[in-house]
Protein backbone atom coordinates (compact mmCIF):
# COMPACT_ATOMS: atom_id res chain seq x y z
CA UNK A 1 0.00 0.00 0.00
CA UNK A 2 1.56 3.61 -1.32
CA UNK A 3 2.03 6.18 1.25
CA UNK A 4 -1.36 8.13 1.82
CA UNK A 5 -3.53 5.14 0.15
CA UNK A 6 -6.37 3.99 2.17
CA UNK A 7 -7.82 0.77 1.42
CA UNK A 8 -11.31 -0.24 2.69
CA UNK A 9 -12.00 -3.81 3.94
CA UNK A 10 -15.80 -4.48 3.43
CA UNK A 11 -18.00 -6.98 6.00
CA UNK A 12 -15.41 -8.24 8.06
CA UNK A 13 -15.62 -9.25 11.21
CA UNK A 14 -14.10 -8.46 14.76
CA UNK A 15 -12.42 -11.44 15.77
CA UNK A 16 -10.02 -10.88 19.15
CA UNK A 17 -9.46 -7.63 22.14
CA UNK A 18 -5.76 -6.95 21.11
CA UNK A 19 -3.44 -6.34 24.48
CA UNK A 20 -3.30 -2.72 23.56
CA UNK A 21 -6.57 -2.17 23.41
CA UNK A 22 -7.44 -2.27 19.95
CA UNK A 23 -9.84 -4.84 18.25
CA UNK A 24 -8.48 -7.35 16.18
CA UNK A 25 -9.76 -8.57 12.66
CA UNK A 26 -8.00 -10.77 10.49
CA UNK A 27 -8.01 -10.22 6.49
CA UNK A 28 -6.43 -13.49 4.82
CA UNK A 29 -2.98 -13.79 6.50
CA UNK A 30 -3.40 -9.92 7.67
CA UNK A 31 -4.19 -8.73 11.03
CA UNK A 32 -5.94 -5.87 11.39
CA UNK A 33 -6.13 -3.00 14.21
CA UNK A 34 -8.84 -1.25 15.16
CA UNK A 35 -9.72 1.18 18.14
CA UNK A 36 -13.56 0.27 19.49
CA UNK A 37 -14.29 -2.20 17.67
CA UNK A 38 -15.85 -5.23 19.96
CA UNK A 39 -15.81 -9.30 19.17
CA UNK A 40 -18.72 -10.02 17.06
CA UNK A 41 -18.99 -6.81 14.92
CA UNK A 42 -19.26 -7.15 11.33
CA UNK A 43 -17.50 -3.83 9.78
CA UNK A 44 -16.24 -2.02 7.23
CA UNK A 45 -12.19 -0.84 7.94
CA UNK A 46 -10.55 1.54 6.28
CA UNK A 47 -7.06 1.06 6.25
CA UNK A 48 -4.76 3.43 6.89
CA UNK A 49 -1.12 1.98 7.34
CA UNK A 50 -0.03 -1.53 6.60
CA UNK A 51 2.57 -3.36 6.96
CA UNK A 52 4.41 -6.62 5.93
CA UNK A 53 2.34 -8.63 9.08
CA UNK A 54 -0.41 -6.64 9.70
CA UNK A 55 -2.21 -3.31 9.46
CA UNK A 56 -4.21 -0.43 11.22
CA UNK A 57 -7.30 1.10 10.64
CA UNK A 58 -10.52 2.63 11.55
CA UNK A 59 -13.91 1.20 11.58
CA UNK A 60 -16.65 3.76 9.04
CA UNK A 61 -19.25 1.39 8.72
CA UNK A 62 -21.03 -1.42 11.33
CA UNK A 63 -23.45 -4.05 9.43
CA UNK A 64 -24.20 -5.92 13.00
CA UNK A 65 -23.12 -5.20 16.06
CA UNK A 66 -21.56 -7.63 18.41
CA UNK A 67 -23.99 -9.10 21.42
CA UNK A 68 -21.09 -8.59 23.58
CA UNK A 69 -21.65 -4.35 22.77
CA UNK A 70 -23.25 -2.23 25.27
CA UNK A 71 -23.68 1.73 25.48
CA UNK A 72 -21.14 3.82 26.91
CA UNK A 73 -21.78 5.79 29.79
CA UNK A 74 -19.07 8.24 29.72
CA UNK A 75 -19.41 11.17 27.45
CA UNK A 76 -15.88 11.90 26.63
CA UNK A 77 -15.27 8.10 25.52
CA UNK A 78 -13.97 8.09 22.36
CA UNK A 79 -11.89 11.33 22.42
CA UNK A 80 -10.62 11.01 26.27
CA UNK A 81 -8.61 8.10 25.46
CA UNK A 82 -9.42 6.20 28.63
CA UNK A 83 -11.64 3.54 29.81
CA UNK A 84 -11.56 2.29 25.77
CA UNK A 85 -13.71 -1.07 26.80
CA UNK A 86 -16.57 0.66 28.25
CA UNK A 87 -18.19 -0.35 24.96
CA UNK A 88 -18.12 -4.07 25.70
CA UNK A 89 -19.65 -5.38 28.26
CA UNK A 90 -17.72 -5.89 31.44
CA UNK A 91 -18.00 -9.89 31.43
CA UNK A 92 -16.57 -10.00 27.90
CA UNK A 93 -13.80 -7.58 29.57
CA UNK A 94 -13.21 -10.34 31.64
CA UNK A 95 -12.53 -12.89 29.23
CA UNK A 96 -10.28 -10.49 27.44
CA UNK A 97 -7.88 -9.79 29.30
CA UNK A 98 -8.25 -13.47 30.92
CA UNK A 99 -7.19 -14.48 27.56
CA UNK A 100 -4.48 -11.73 27.25
CA UNK A 101 -2.85 -14.07 29.91
CA UNK A 102 -3.31 -17.58 28.97
CA UNK A 103 -2.30 -16.01 25.26
CA UNK A 104 0.79 -14.77 26.62
CA UNK A 105 1.90 -17.76 28.18
CA UNK A 106 1.02 -20.41 25.44
CA UNK A 107 3.02 -18.02 22.78
CA UNK A 108 5.77 -16.51 24.70
CA UNK A 109 6.91 -18.58 28.07
CA UNK A 110 6.23 -21.54 25.65
CA UNK A 111 3.53 -23.14 27.78
CA UNK A 112 1.56 -25.79 26.55
CA UNK A 113 -1.32 -25.92 29.41
CA UNK A 114 -0.52 -23.13 31.61
CA UNK A 115 -3.06 -23.29 34.44
CA UNK A 116 -4.88 -19.38 34.16
CA UNK A 117 -7.33 -19.25 36.94
CA UNK A 118 -10.71 -17.13 36.83
CA UNK A 119 -9.98 -13.51 36.16
CA UNK A 120 -10.81 -11.94 39.60
CA UNK A 121 -13.11 -9.02 38.76
CA UNK A 122 -13.44 -5.79 40.95
CA UNK A 123 -16.59 -5.49 42.65
CA UNK A 124 -16.47 -1.33 41.61
CA UNK A 125 -16.33 -0.94 37.61
CA UNK A 126 -16.62 2.51 37.62
CA UNK A 127 -15.27 5.32 40.71
CA UNK A 128 -12.80 2.68 41.74
CA UNK A 129 -9.54 4.96 41.31
CA UNK A 130 -7.72 6.78 44.43
CA UNK A 131 -6.16 8.86 41.98
CA UNK A 132 -5.98 11.39 39.40
CA UNK A 133 -4.55 14.37 37.45
CA UNK A 134 -5.90 16.94 36.05
CA UNK A 135 -4.05 19.54 33.77
CA UNK A 136 -4.66 23.09 32.52
CA UNK A 137 -4.99 24.46 29.58
CA UNK A 138 -4.90 27.36 27.59
CA UNK A 139 -6.78 25.93 24.80
CA UNK A 140 -9.40 23.32 25.30
CA UNK A 141 -9.51 20.44 22.36
CA UNK A 142 -12.55 20.08 19.96
CA UNK A 143 -13.08 16.65 18.49
CA UNK A 144 -11.56 17.74 14.89
CA UNK A 145 -10.40 20.96 15.54
CA UNK A 146 -6.37 20.81 15.39
CA UNK A 147 -6.00 23.84 17.33
CA UNK A 148 -8.94 24.05 19.44
CA UNK A 149 -10.30 27.74 20.65
CA UNK A 150 -8.61 30.20 22.92
CA UNK A 151 -11.28 28.91 25.78
CA UNK A 152 -9.62 26.96 28.76
CA UNK A 153 -9.52 23.31 29.58
CA UNK A 154 -9.32 21.72 32.88
CA UNK A 155 -9.11 18.23 32.23
CA UNK A 156 -6.77 14.91 30.39
CA UNK A 157 -4.01 15.01 27.61
CA UNK A 158 -5.34 13.71 24.25
CA UNK A 159 -3.49 10.51 23.39
CA UNK A 160 -0.29 10.85 21.74
CA UNK A 161 -0.69 14.88 22.19
CA UNK A 162 1.34 15.98 24.75
CA UNK A 163 -0.16 19.51 23.91
CA UNK A 164 -4.00 19.48 23.32
CA UNK A 165 -6.39 18.37 26.37
CA UNK A 166 -9.52 17.78 26.41
CA UNK A 167 -12.13 19.81 29.12
CA UNK A 168 -13.60 16.93 31.31
CA UNK A 169 -17.27 17.48 32.14
CA UNK A 170 -17.83 14.30 34.03
CA UNK A 171 -15.16 11.57 34.92
CA UNK A 172 -16.30 8.13 36.18
CA UNK A 173 -12.82 7.20 37.50
CA UNK A 174 -13.52 8.23 41.25
CA UNK A 175 -16.00 9.48 44.01
CA UNK A 176 -17.51 12.94 44.68
CA UNK A 177 -17.04 14.91 45.35
CA UNK A 178 -13.37 14.90 42.75
CA UNK A 179 -15.66 16.72 40.03
CA UNK A 180 -17.32 19.33 41.77
CA UNK A 181 -13.78 20.07 43.01
CA UNK A 182 -12.38 20.16 39.82
CA UNK A 183 -15.42 21.99 38.17
CA UNK A 184 -15.50 24.30 41.30
CA UNK A 185 -11.52 25.00 40.49
CA UNK A 186 -11.81 25.74 36.79
CA UNK A 187 -15.27 28.06 37.79
CA UNK A 188 -13.07 30.21 39.96
CA UNK A 189 -9.93 31.10 37.79
CA UNK A 190 -12.04 31.96 35.27
CA UNK A 191 -13.84 34.19 37.57
CA UNK A 192 -10.66 35.74 38.28
CA UNK A 193 -8.92 36.12 35.13
CA UNK A 194 -6.35 33.02 36.26
CA UNK A 195 -4.06 32.10 33.41
CA UNK A 196 -4.11 28.90 32.20
CA UNK A 197 -0.94 26.53 31.23
CA UNK A 198 0.00 26.93 27.50
CA UNK A 199 2.49 24.09 26.79
CA UNK A 200 3.96 25.32 23.95
CA UNK A 201 4.84 28.45 25.43
CA UNK A 202 5.80 27.73 28.92
CA UNK A 203 3.71 30.20 30.24
CA UNK A 204 0.95 30.48 32.42
CA UNK A 205 -0.24 30.55 36.57
CA UNK A 206 -2.24 27.21 36.66
CA UNK A 207 -0.90 23.66 35.75
CA UNK A 208 -2.28 20.95 37.48
CA UNK A 209 -4.75 19.33 39.84
CA UNK A 210 -3.97 16.12 41.88
CA UNK A 211 -6.75 14.61 43.66
CA UNK A 212 -5.65 11.51 45.93
CA UNK A 213 -8.57 10.04 48.07
CA UNK A 214 -8.90 6.47 50.28
CA UNK A 215 -11.10 3.87 51.64
CA UNK A 216 -11.77 5.89 54.95
CA UNK A 217 -12.75 8.94 53.09
CA UNK A 218 -9.43 10.76 53.28
CA UNK A 219 -8.69 13.52 50.61
CA UNK A 220 -6.06 15.22 50.12
CA UNK A 221 -6.04 17.78 47.09
CA UNK A 222 -2.24 19.17 45.41
CA UNK A 223 -2.32 22.00 43.39
CA UNK A 224 0.61 22.46 40.96
CA UNK A 225 1.10 26.62 39.82
CA UNK A 226 3.50 27.68 36.99
CA UNK A 227 4.50 30.90 39.02
CA UNK A 228 5.28 31.39 42.56
CA UNK A 229 2.39 34.22 43.47
CA UNK A 230 1.15 33.89 47.01
CA UNK A 231 -1.70 36.44 46.36
CA UNK A 232 -3.73 34.38 43.96
CA UNK A 233 -2.20 30.61 45.39
CA UNK A 234 -3.18 31.38 49.13
CA UNK A 235 -7.24 32.96 48.34
CA UNK A 236 -7.62 30.15 45.59
CA UNK A 237 -6.50 27.11 48.25
CA UNK A 238 -8.50 28.99 51.20
CA UNK A 239 -11.79 29.67 48.61
CA UNK A 240 -11.21 25.89 47.53
CA UNK A 241 -11.02 24.41 51.20
CA UNK A 242 -13.86 26.36 52.75
CA UNK A 243 -16.14 24.80 49.53
CA UNK A 244 -15.09 21.49 50.08
CA UNK A 245 -14.69 20.98 54.16
CA UNK A 246 -14.26 16.92 53.30
CA UNK A 247 -10.82 18.12 51.97
CA UNK A 248 -8.47 16.62 54.71
CA UNK A 249 -4.94 18.02 52.78
CA UNK A 250 -3.94 20.51 50.81
CA UNK A 251 -0.49 20.93 49.50
CA UNK A 252 1.01 23.12 46.31
CA UNK A 253 3.41 23.18 44.18
CA UNK A 254 5.59 25.56 42.13
CA UNK A 255 6.69 24.31 38.82
CA UNK A 256 8.21 26.52 36.58
CA UNK A 257 10.00 23.49 34.16
CA UNK A 258 8.92 22.14 30.93
CA UNK A 259 7.65 18.89 32.20
CA UNK A 260 5.29 18.01 34.65
CA UNK A 261 7.57 15.97 37.03
CA UNK A 262 6.87 17.40 40.64
CA UNK A 263 8.47 14.60 42.41
CA UNK A 264 11.70 16.57 42.55
CA UNK A 265 10.15 20.12 44.04
CA UNK A 266 9.39 21.28 47.33
CA UNK A 267 5.93 20.40 48.51
CA UNK A 268 4.26 23.13 50.44
CA UNK A 269 1.46 22.23 53.19
CA UNK A 270 -1.36 24.45 53.37
CA UNK A 271 -3.80 23.06 55.32
CA UNK A 272 -5.18 19.54 57.01
CA UNK A 273 -2.86 16.62 57.83
CA UNK A 274 0.19 16.29 55.78
CA UNK A 275 -0.50 12.59 54.54
CA UNK A 276 -3.74 10.49 54.07
CA UNK A 277 -3.76 6.86 55.32
CA UNK A 278 -4.89 3.65 53.51
CA UNK A 279 -5.78 0.21 55.91
CA UNK A 280 -5.52 -3.28 53.85
CA UNK A 281 -7.16 -6.28 55.38
CA UNK A 282 -4.88 -8.73 57.16
CA UNK A 283 -3.75 -11.84 55.45
CA UNK A 284 -4.69 -13.94 58.30
CA UNK A 285 -7.58 -13.06 60.45
CA UNK A 286 -6.25 -12.71 63.94
CA UNK A 287 -3.54 -10.64 62.93
CA UNK A 288 -3.67 -6.21 63.00
CA UNK A 289 -4.63 -4.32 59.12
CA UNK A 290 -1.73 -2.82 57.36
CA UNK A 291 -1.79 0.81 57.54
CA UNK A 292 -0.32 2.95 54.44
CA UNK A 293 0.64 6.41 55.11
CA UNK A 294 0.46 8.17 51.58
CA UNK A 295 2.03 11.83 50.77
CA UNK A 296 1.55 14.06 47.86
CA UNK A 297 3.77 12.26 45.41
CA UNK A 298 4.01 8.34 47.28
CA UNK A 299 3.47 5.14 45.03
CA UNK A 300 0.12 3.30 46.02
CA UNK A 301 -1.65 1.22 43.79
CA UNK A 302 -4.65 3.20 42.63
CA UNK A 303 -7.22 0.52 42.75
CA UNK A 304 -7.36 -0.12 46.78
CA UNK A 305 -10.08 -2.68 47.18
CA UNK A 306 -8.16 -5.17 44.41
CA UNK A 307 -4.98 -4.29 45.86
CA UNK A 308 -5.99 -5.69 48.98
CA UNK A 309 -7.03 -8.85 47.08
CA UNK A 310 -3.91 -8.32 45.32
CA UNK A 311 -1.47 -8.78 48.49
CA UNK A 312 -3.58 -11.58 50.15
CA UNK A 313 -3.18 -13.78 46.82
CA UNK A 314 0.32 -13.34 46.77
CA UNK A 315 0.92 -14.03 50.73
CA UNK A 316 -1.32 -17.08 49.80
CA UNK A 317 1.16 -18.18 47.30
CA UNK A 318 3.52 -17.43 49.63
CA UNK A 319 2.37 -19.37 52.12
CA UNK A 320 4.70 -18.20 55.36
CA UNK A 321 5.12 -20.63 57.89
CA UNK A 322 7.04 -17.37 60.33
CA UNK A 323 10.77 -18.33 59.68
CA UNK A 324 11.20 -17.52 56.07
CA UNK A 325 13.43 -15.12 54.54
CA UNK A 326 11.93 -12.73 51.41
CA UNK A 327 13.13 -10.67 49.55
CA UNK A 328 10.59 -8.19 47.88
CA UNK A 329 12.35 -7.22 44.38
CA UNK A 330 11.30 -3.68 43.36
CA UNK A 331 9.33 -3.07 46.63
CA UNK A 332 8.22 0.52 45.36
CA UNK A 333 6.79 1.96 48.86
CA UNK A 334 7.38 -1.77 50.47
CA UNK A 335 3.33 -2.13 50.25
CA UNK A 336 3.38 -6.08 50.31
CA UNK A 337 6.57 -6.26 52.32
CA UNK A 338 4.73 -4.60 55.21
CA UNK A 339 1.68 -6.69 54.30
CA UNK A 340 3.64 -9.40 54.61
CA UNK A 341 6.09 -9.13 57.27
CA UNK A 342 3.42 -10.12 60.30
CA UNK A 343 3.79 -13.41 59.05
CA UNK A 344 7.51 -14.25 58.11
CA UNK A 345 11.27 -13.84 59.94
CA UNK A 346 12.80 -11.35 57.78
CA UNK A 347 12.07 -9.13 54.87
CA UNK A 348 14.40 -7.24 52.40
CA UNK A 349 12.99 -4.97 49.79
CA UNK A 350 14.85 -3.08 47.29
CA UNK A 351 13.93 -0.26 44.93
CA UNK A 352 16.21 2.13 43.05
CA UNK A 353 13.55 4.92 43.80
CA UNK A 354 15.17 6.82 47.16
CA UNK A 355 11.74 8.31 47.87
CA UNK A 356 9.63 5.11 47.49
CA UNK A 357 12.11 3.90 49.77
CA UNK A 358 11.85 5.97 52.22
CA UNK A 359 7.89 5.73 51.98
CA UNK A 360 9.02 2.11 52.55
CA UNK A 361 10.64 3.01 55.89
CA UNK A 362 7.56 5.17 57.21
CA UNK A 363 5.47 2.56 56.75
CA UNK A 364 7.31 -0.27 58.52
CA UNK A 365 7.68 2.09 61.41
CA UNK A 366 3.77 2.82 61.21
CA UNK A 367 2.81 -0.96 61.43
CA UNK A 368 5.70 -1.66 63.94
CA UNK A 369 7.19 -4.11 61.28
CA UNK A 370 10.94 -4.74 62.62
CA UNK A 371 11.69 -7.17 61.00
CA UNK A 372 11.93 -5.15 57.25
CA UNK A 373 14.99 -3.79 56.03
CA UNK A 374 14.41 -1.44 52.75
CA UNK A 375 17.96 -0.90 50.34
CA UNK A 376 17.75 1.71 47.95
CA UNK A 377 19.17 0.16 44.53
CA UNK A 378 19.27 -0.96 41.34
CA UNK A 379 18.25 -5.09 42.10
CA UNK A 380 20.47 -6.28 39.44
CA UNK A 381 23.66 -4.09 41.11
CA UNK A 382 22.75 -5.19 44.77
CA UNK A 383 21.88 -8.94 44.18
CA UNK A 384 25.72 -9.70 44.43
CA UNK A 385 26.57 -13.56 46.47
CA UNK A 386 27.80 -11.18 49.17
CA UNK A 387 24.75 -9.56 49.96
CA UNK A 388 22.82 -12.94 49.99
CA UNK A 389 25.37 -14.05 52.36
CA UNK A 390 25.14 -11.04 54.51
CA UNK A 391 21.41 -10.55 54.65
CA UNK A 392 19.95 -14.43 53.91
CA UNK A 393 19.37 -16.65 51.62
CA UNK A 394 15.96 -16.27 50.54
CA UNK A 395 13.60 -19.30 51.04
CA UNK A 396 11.06 -16.95 48.61
CA UNK A 397 11.54 -14.03 46.31
CA UNK A 398 8.23 -11.70 45.83
CA UNK A 399 8.95 -9.79 42.13
CA UNK A 400 6.54 -6.77 40.68
CA UNK A 401 8.72 -5.04 38.12
CA UNK A 402 7.69 -2.37 35.99
CA UNK A 403 5.99 -3.17 32.25
CA UNK A 404 9.36 -4.05 30.79
CA UNK A 405 9.96 -6.82 33.00
CA UNK A 406 12.94 -7.72 35.27
CA UNK A 407 16.34 -7.09 34.00
CA UNK A 408 18.29 -10.51 32.68
CA UNK A 409 21.12 -9.79 35.42
CA UNK A 410 18.08 -10.57 37.96
CA UNK A 411 16.75 -13.84 36.18
CA UNK A 412 20.56 -14.90 36.33
CA UNK A 413 20.68 -14.30 39.91
CA UNK A 414 17.79 -16.11 40.48
CA UNK A 415 18.62 -19.17 39.02
CA UNK A 416 21.82 -18.91 40.72
CA UNK A 417 20.64 -18.39 44.10
CA UNK A 418 17.52 -20.61 43.72
CA UNK A 419 15.21 -19.42 46.12
CA UNK A 420 12.59 -21.64 46.35
CA UNK A 421 9.73 -20.09 45.57
CA UNK A 422 9.21 -17.35 43.26
CA UNK A 423 5.99 -14.56 43.75
CA UNK A 424 5.77 -12.95 40.57
CA UNK A 425 3.41 -10.10 40.27
CA UNK A 426 3.05 -8.43 36.89
CA UNK A 427 0.96 -5.62 35.29
CA UNK A 428 2.54 -6.59 31.43
CA UNK A 429 2.03 -10.65 30.71
CA UNK A 430 3.73 -10.30 27.75
CA UNK A 431 7.34 -9.47 29.70
CA UNK A 432 5.86 -11.55 32.43
CA UNK A 433 5.60 -14.34 30.39
CA UNK A 434 9.47 -13.78 28.59
CA UNK A 435 10.64 -13.59 32.61
CA UNK A 436 8.79 -17.30 33.06
CA UNK A 437 10.33 -18.49 29.63
CA UNK A 438 14.36 -17.78 30.98
CA UNK A 439 13.14 -19.13 34.59
CA UNK A 440 12.15 -22.45 32.96
CA UNK A 441 15.68 -23.92 33.49
CA UNK A 442 15.34 -23.87 37.03
CA UNK A 443 11.36 -22.92 37.81
CA UNK A 444 8.07 -24.51 37.33
CA UNK A 445 5.22 -22.17 36.94
CA UNK A 446 2.68 -24.14 39.18
CA UNK A 447 -0.26 -21.45 38.37
CA UNK A 448 -1.20 -17.98 38.32
CA UNK A 449 -4.18 -15.80 38.92
CA UNK A 450 -5.24 -12.48 36.60
CA UNK A 451 -6.61 -9.79 39.05
CA UNK A 452 -8.50 -7.06 37.08
CA UNK A 453 -7.49 -3.55 38.44
CA UNK A 454 -8.78 -1.46 35.77
CA UNK A 455 -11.91 -2.09 34.52
CA UNK A 456 -12.73 -0.54 31.44
CA UNK A 457 -8.91 -0.54 30.08
CA UNK A 458 -7.26 -3.65 28.47
CA UNK A 459 -4.74 -3.36 30.92
CA UNK A 460 -4.58 -6.71 33.55
CA UNK A 461 -2.35 -7.64 36.61
CA UNK A 462 -1.05 -11.15 36.90
CA UNK A 463 0.58 -13.27 40.22
CA UNK A 464 2.35 -16.36 38.94
CA UNK A 465 3.64 -18.63 41.29
CA UNK A 466 7.04 -20.47 40.63
CA UNK A 467 8.69 -23.55 42.42
CA UNK A 468 12.11 -25.42 41.66
CA UNK A 469 11.79 -28.04 39.34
Amino acid sequence: MRKNEKKLIEKIEIIDAGSEGNAVARDGDMVVFVPYGVPGDIVDIEVFKSKRSYAEGRIVKFHTYSPDRTEAFCSHFGVCGGCRWQHMNYGSQLHYKHKQVEDSFRRIAKLENPLVREIIGSEATREYRNKLEFTFSSRRWFTGVADGDASPALGFHIPRRWDKILDIDHCYLMEEPVNAIRLEARRYAIDKGLSFYDARNNSGFLRNMILRTTTSGDLMLIMVYGTDEPDRILPMLFHLQAEFPKITSIFYVVNEKKNDIINDLLMRHYSGTRFITEVIPPFRPAFPESKFRIGPVSFFQTNPIQAGKLFRLAAGYLAPEGHEVVYDLYTGTGTIANYIAPYIKQGIGIESVASAVADAGVNAELNGNTNLQFFTAEAEKLLTPEFITEHGHPHAVITDPPRNGMHEKVIQTLLSVLPGKIVYISCNPATQARDIYLLKEKYIMQECQPVDMFPHTQHVENVALLTLA
